[in-house]
């Protein structure tokens, strides 16, 4: 038996015992259960964020503490204000490579010893940065904090930017620019970034860095970079886990107070860039694409915004979740993708919302005009309704406990509260805020902020296959070449042809 028949003949089975399948079961205990009735949902689940402690070291580091006895694990982030937007102009990626040169070599250890010493104690030993900040985290046991404590201070504190170690991240990094010409989601991404904000705002930068930028810094870049803003003073630190505060705060004064500095250099945040004029298609060639990758938005607000809670509501409604408009659409309904979404990403400044998708190729107009229809419909023809911002706010409230489940989540929302100088007590209300959202709150952030008369539609696909059909879109189409990447040669046609 193939498996085909196989498999049609265990589904037929299947189908077979469920349909005789009595419709009121008994279960475990005696307790009896009607299968072809829906459950009742039940109470929502308790959410209490923990008591955050802040305190301020010698040094003018400023601590954010969690106790959480029981699990004997504790995670320590350090935030520093030296994200992507501190980068120089033509020397993108200084950040970020910054920040991951920190773990290869301080002046005290190896990068080998330094990998050597956190296996040894059984510890994790991260660092990175983003758009906004970089940080450093740490993941060890409770009995080991303070042996890792002495390594991540090393890192923090005298990373030695040696020349070899250098070079080897640096071919590192610019071997991953070049694989990501070949990454249509990567392309789709920057590219849709670049078209909102323009390649002089630093959000319109990849933070990974250009092939030209990465080759343009020096060791002596590295260290100018790292002097100016890994600094106590600029600088937040996060301790969640098996401590109690009495005791870690004077470890850390112990462990931190021969790293010293003050502010770092002011850096002016970026004006909002000027919206587009009206709609367009940015059509990026990838030959062969078994898909196209579509991005469509513009810029959206910042995190602090007054209308953050409607906004979150809202998108949870258009593309924010499996029920959403959009994925219902495009995936359950229509079937051009595994799945569709949208969201705002609120920074500091006004971050881009957008809304995306890998589709098949054959339908790349027509994912585009579903696209449109829902977020045109939802600002006027089709808003939402009062279930659809229940069943939103709902979701949200009760997929909120599960953002505190681990240190390294709760770390990751006192994050939110240092960003964006939120007050300590500001989860504590979240849901209540949530819970306040109305229907005519929603269908007004709609309408205020989706603006699809300026939105900037970024396409990756195989242009010979999708170009034609792009342009019978009412939206022009530009033709647009990245770097490293071949201008595509005119199609000749042929005598006769």
């Amino acid at each position: 038996m193939n498996r085909t028949v196989f498999r049609t003949a265990m589904l037929g089975a299947i189908g077979i015992l469920g349909a005789c399948a009595p419709a009121a079961t008994t279960g475990a205990g005696g307790v009896r259960f009607d299968r072809s009735v829906m459950p009742p949902a039940g109470a929502a689940p308790e959410y209490d964020f923990p008591d955050v402690q802040s305190h301020t070291l010698s040094n003018g580091l400023r601590v954010w503490l969690v106790e959480r006895p029981g699990v004997p694990l504790v995670t320590v982030q350090l935030l520093v204000d030296a994200g992507a937007v501190t980068d120089p102009e033509g020397r993108s990626g200084l950040a970020s490579l910054t920040a991951a040169m920190l773990t290869e070599g301080t002046t005290r250890r190896s990068a080998t010893q330094i990998a050597d010493e956190i296996d040894f104690l059984a510890a994790n030993l991260n660092a990175g940065a983003g758009q906004e900040v970089a940080s450093v985290t740490l993941s060890t046991l409770a009995r080991n904090l303070m042996p890792a404590m002495d390594i991540f201070t090393d890192v923090i504190a005298n990373p030695a930017f040696a020349e070899g170690e250098w070079a080897r991240v640096r071919d590192q990094r610019l071997v991953s620019l070049v694989q990501a010409l070949d990454q249509p989601t990567i392309i789709a991404t920057q590219q849709f970034a670049r078209r909102v904000y323009g390649e002089a705002h630093p959000y319109g930068r990849p933070v990974q860095g250009t092939p030209e930028s990465v080759q343009a810094i020096s060791p002596a870049q590295l260290r100018d970079f790292h002097r100016s803003y890994y600094r106590p003073g600029n600088a937040n630190l996060i301790v969640v886990g098996d401590v109690r505060a009495g005791e870690v705060l004077q470890q850390l004064e112990r462990a931190l107070s021969g790293w010293q500095g003050g502010a770092a250099p002011a850096v002016a945040p970026p004006a909002a860039p000027a919206p587009q004029a009206a709609t367009r298609v940015y059509l990026i060639d990838k030959p062969g694409a078994a898909q196209s990758e579509i991005r469509i938005g513009h810029v959206g607000v910042e995190r602090t915004h007054r209308d953050y809670f409607p906004l979150l509501v809202m998108n949870t409604i258009l593309g924010g979740q499996f029920s959403s408009r959009i994925n219902l659409n495009l995936r359950e309904d229509k079937g051009y993708t595994y799945g569709a979404r949208s969201n705002f990403q609120m920074g500091r400044i006004a971050g881009p919302f957008v809304a995306s998708a890998g589709v098949q190729t054959a339908v790349t107009k027509e994912s585009v005009v579903e696209f449109m229809r829902e977020l045109e419909e939802i600002r006027d023809a089709r808003p939402v309704t009062e279930e659809e911002v229940e069943f939103a706010r709902t979701s949200i409230i009760r997929r909120e406990p599960l953002t505190l489940e681990t240190n390294a989540q709760i770390g990751n929302r006192i994050q939110e509260l240092i960003l964006y100088d939120l007050p300590l007590d500001y989860f504590d209300d979240h849901n209540r805020h949530i819970a306040a959202v109305n229907t005519a709150d929603v269908n007004r952030v709609a309408r205020e902020y989706l603006q699809p008369g300026r939105f900037a539609i970024v396409i990756v696909g195989d242009r010979s296959t999708i170009e034609q059909e792009l342009r019978t879109l009412p939206y022009p189409v530009d033709i647009v070449a990245i770097e490293g990447q071949a201008e595509p040669v005119p199609q000749q046609r042929l005598p006769g042809g």
